[in-house]
């Protein structure tokens, strides 16, 4: 059972922070706050680790999961392209409410993309994620914390009791602001798609898209 743990809104303690790092080395997952709901994260890369989220959160294997990110540094290893508009939304929107999805690297698992051979990724605005980010030296999941097909949770407080029983450690950063997650953005093809508008408006990524061709 997970152990909620009372976090600032600005960031870890060095002491939680190093204790959340070892147990997503030690293949173990941990609730975290991003600015409107909570997620799940674990070591990308562990593909014991990444199933066990899968199993805690009843999702089918059939479903990608997106990762989170310390900074635009860390796409190149992650992927095989990156176009213009991929890095125009990357300055100009992160980190923030977007994740943009590329066709993913072979080093990321199977289990990450469900076999489509792509992958979101997405550098996180809350403060406490972004310090979990930086401190650990692989990308970690963002699936929401919540069982497969039911609502986010912006509190920990509404945490399903599967989600608290299969987390190691539940990072409690207060009630976060809720409403929509990030907006998803395929940004393998030409033009780009939009694949789930959220938090941030289909209107604000046309725009930055569209100055690339006004000159």
């Amino acid at each position: 059972m997970g152990t909620i743990h009372p976090v600032t809104a600005e960031k870890p303690t060095a002491e939680l922070l190093s204790r959340t790092t070892d147990i997503l080395t030690k293949g173990g997952c941990v609730v975290i706050p991003t600015l409107c709901l909570y997620g799940m994260a674990a070591n990308a890369f562990d593909e014991a680790a990444v199933k066990r989220v899968f199993a805690i959160k009843e999702r089918p294997l059939t479903n990608p999961i997106l990762l989170l990110i310390k900074d635009r540094e860390a796409v190149d290893a992650l992927v095989t392209e990156i176009s213009p508009e991929a890095e125009a939304l990357m300055k100009h929107l992160w980190p923030g409410k977007l994740t943009l999805v590329f066709n993913a690297a072979p080093s990321i698992p199977d289990v990450i993309t469900a076999g489509t051979g792509k992958v979101g990724l997405r550098v996180p605005s809350h403060p406490v994620t972004r310090a979990v980010t930086e401190a650990v030296p692989f990308p970690i999941t963002g699936t929401s914390a919540n069982i497969s097909k039911e609502g986010g949770v912006s509190d920990v407080q509404d945490l399903d009791p599967r989600i608290v029983n299969g987390a190691d450690l539940i990072l409690d950063a207060g009630c976060l602001k809720g409403g929509a997650g990030s907006t998803v953005v395929d940004v393998t093809s030409t033009p780009i798609r939009i694949l789930r508008e959220g938090s941030t408006p289909a209107a604000d990524i046309h725009a930055i898209v569209d100055t690339l061709t006004s000159f």
